[in-house]
């Protein structure tokens, strides 16, 4: 199976973009880095946790590492393109291990007054402070050289976001391959009109833009896969080629309702929401997940 795969910068002012793939949670992690200056950010990282023992483990978290120090690359960002449903985010981890700060969409304020309520946590403080940086739509930053842009793309979540980074898009998971489609919309907070106007805006950006989503799930068994353009998604894409807003929120919605739930959604958001902090320990030094029950209405069983 395709682990990795380095899709390399065409010309000055684009990443080099290292995208790895976590079988056990489909999804895609990435180190952005600049070629000029060897400057990077690590997107979307995983802490690995096995839901059956209650383990955790860095494998993942520590594979970045490895590519980052082989490379002899600076991290500069950890960012988080949303709040994940489906794996913890490595993000304080691996700020623990390089220093750099953490970033978010700062709309990650609504995710956690959402779970707030959800986990009854009525002393946790829904104010983004648990990220370093919170971006708003339009907030540009750097990685050495290479400028990047936020995009806020809800509809997936609250708080979803895309970096758009010199050629580069960071699509999450708003849009898949072409042979997949798109992203569920019937989180908690979620809505397929907000994520039809925000995957508008994704193939806005000129065709040849790259994009990167966030999980593959490798249909008909083929290799994973995570990069495309604009223009292959918008002549190809299942779900979006020739289809109108109407069509494409019939599709989602009636789809969606077929679909059960994440099976670490319950665990993760609690991580998530405290920017990949694991819960405190508690007296006899063990850190305890809260699992609410029938917590998330109208969810479909497998």
């Amino acid at each position: 199976m395709k682990m990795f795969h380095k899709s390399t910068s065409k010309y000055a002012g684009t990443p080099d973009v290292a995208g790895f793939f976590d079988p056990r949670t489909f999804s895609v992690q990435y180190v952005v880095s600049d070629p000029e200056t060897n400057d990077c950010a690590i997107i979307d990282p995983v802490l690995d946790y096995d839901e059956k023992s209650g383990a955790t483990a860095t494998h993942h978290a520590d594979e970045l590492l490895d590519y980052v120090r082989e490379q002899a690359l600076t991290v500069q960002w950890i960012l988080d393109t949303h709040p994940h449903a489906d794996h913890f985010s490595a993000a304080q981890y691996l700020k623990d291990k390089t220093g750099a700060p953490t970033a978010i969409g700062g709309y990650v304020t609504g995710v956690q007054e959402l779970w707030k309520s959800i986990y009854n946590w009525p002393d946790f403080p829904a104010d983004g402070s648990q990220w370093d940086h919170l971006f708003r739509a339009g907030d540009e930053f750097k990685i050495g050289n290479l400028q990047g842009r936020v995009m806020f793309s809800p509809g997936h979540t609250l708080a979803s976001v895309t970096y758009v980074i010199g050629d580069a898009a960071f699509v999450h998971d708003t849009i898949f391959q072409p042979d997949f489609g798109t992203a569920r919309a019937d989180f908690p907070g979620g809505d397929a009109h907000q994520l039809w106007d925000s995957i508008q805006s994704i193939l806005a950006l000129p065709d040849e833009t790259r994009l990167f989503t966030g999980h593959d799930y490798m249909p008909g068994g083929r290799e994973p896969e995570w990069e495309s353009t604009v223009r292959e998604q918008k002549q190809a894409n299942k779900h979006l080629a020739e289809t109108s807003e109407e069509e494409y929120v019939e599709l989602r919605n009636t789809r969606d309702s077929e679909l059960p739930m994440p099976k670490l959604i319950l665990h993760a958001l609690q991580v998530n929401t405290r920017g990949g902090r694991l819960p405190e320990p508690e007296a006899n030094g063990k850190r305890y997940l809260k699992i609410p029950l029938d917590a998330l209405e109208g969810a479909a069983w497998e």
